[in-house]
């Protein structure tokens, strides 16, 4: 018999913080998050709760823990979409459709209390959250930004009645075969057709003091269509600047002006810390820190972070800048490839750019939805 409680005490959030990380302990792809960061979830003044509910369950079975799940009320995501929908995150199960079911019906039944009609997922509090179940590439290792599962997982899903909402993909990307500068040639002519330019700046800090604001009011307006998306509250943008400031560099970040020194157009990539972060399952022990500090200085693989483009000059072709600076990090030594993490299936736009480069797509991820009512979605 499974028993399902709601996470309330110091052990039980303990639990449910540990549990994937025993689920898949040796599986080499599987990357945990930062246990600190995770860890802030069970914080009363956590970041995302002036805007969402959430609550969170563990699994036993004979007095062992056999899985978890969490569901979080979006309230920003439901009227920004005029939608009832509570989004489920945070799932891991022993393979076991018991389990699974158990689980999925305590989210389910706290989604009938809030008035709620429908439940998705998996999605996050907000898109720069993990997010999507992974169906194809389990062979891979994942980045250190999204998260791994078994491919079980599909199918404990589908059994309780999930269906298909949309696809990202992941692909790995090289530099174009020929480096022949026609990349950067084009960039350069863009620019100067438009009178655009480079930002500069003398450090991380000066890049997000010059150009965040920028930067956010450009994702709200060219995300704000895109799937699981919700508007930047101002505890979010501080969140996000201060995650940047501990991984990104100069090197791995681009922001584009107009003559009026406004922001039209700005991407920002990460050195992969999947590695680094694998050996202490998340935790920030003196070794890991080591390793973290030797991947961003000395990194092997570039982890596409964000590319936003004012929707003014979308259509303007003004991206190909910040795709030509993608060239050049990957040609610098020592980079094998970059992951572009998220894209969304449907989105030609971004999955064009990619065309200019060597693509490999190994991942596929997916988000479900389940009407509670029994209609059809």
């Amino acid at each position: 018999m499974v028993e399902v409680r709601e996470v309330k005490t110091r052990r039980e959030k303990k639990q449910f913080l540990d549990f994937p990380v025993k689920l898949y302990k040796g599986n080499p792809c599987f990357v945990p998050p930062l246990y600190m960061d995770e860890k802030k979830i069970f914080r009363s003044d956590y970041v995302y709760y002036d805007t969402c509910e959430a609550v969170y369950y563990n699994a036993y079975r004979g007095g062992q823990m056999v899985g978890r799940i969490s569901g979080i009320l979006q309230k920003a995501a439901n009227e920004k979409n005029g939608e009832r929908r509570v989004r489920f995150t945070r799932f891991d199960s022993i393979d076991d459709t018991e389990v699974s079911d158990a689980l999925f019906e305590a989210v389910e039944d706290w989604a009938r209390s809030k008035g709620m009609d429908t439940v998705v997922g998996p999605l996050g509090f907000s898109d720069l959250e993990r997010e999507g179940l992974l169906i194809e590439g389990f062979d891979e290792l994942s980045t250190f930004e999204e998260q791994y599962n078994a491919p079980y997982y599909q199918r404990l899903i589908e059994s309780r009645g999930y269906v298909k909402e949309v696809d990202w993909t992941e692909s790995r990307i090289y530099p174009p075969e020929k480096d022949d500068g026609t990349l950067k040639r084009v960039a350069d002519k863009l620019l100067k057709r438009y009178d655009l330019h480079f930002g500069e700046a003398k450090n991380v800090n000066d890049f997000l003091e010059k150009y965040a604001d920028g930067f956010f009011d450009i994702l709200d307006r060219s995300y704000d269509a895109l799937y699981g998306t919700v508007p930047f509250t101002p505890g979010m943008k501080k969140l996000m600047i201060d995650n940047f400031k501990l991984i990104i560099d100069l090197d791995h970040v681009g922001a584009v002006l107009d003559s009026t020194g406004k922001v039209v157009c700005i991407g920002i990539c990460f050195p992969s810390i999947a590695k680094a972060v694998q050996k202490s399952n998340g935790h920030l022990t003196p070794a890991a820190l080591v390793r973290l500090l030797r991947a961003i200085k000395r990194p092997e693989i570039i982890d596409l972070g964000l590319i936003g483009v004012d929707p003014d000059w979308a259509m303007r072709g003004v991206s190909v800048a910040i795709c030509a600076e993608l060239e050049r990090m990957l040609r610098a030594p020592g980079i094998r490839y970059a992951e572009t993490n998220l894209n969304l299936e449907n989105n030609a736009m971004i999955q064009n750019q990619w065309k200019r480069f060597r693509e490999v797509k190994h991942k596929r991820r997916r988000s479900f939805v389940k009407k509670l009512d029994g209609e059809e979605v």
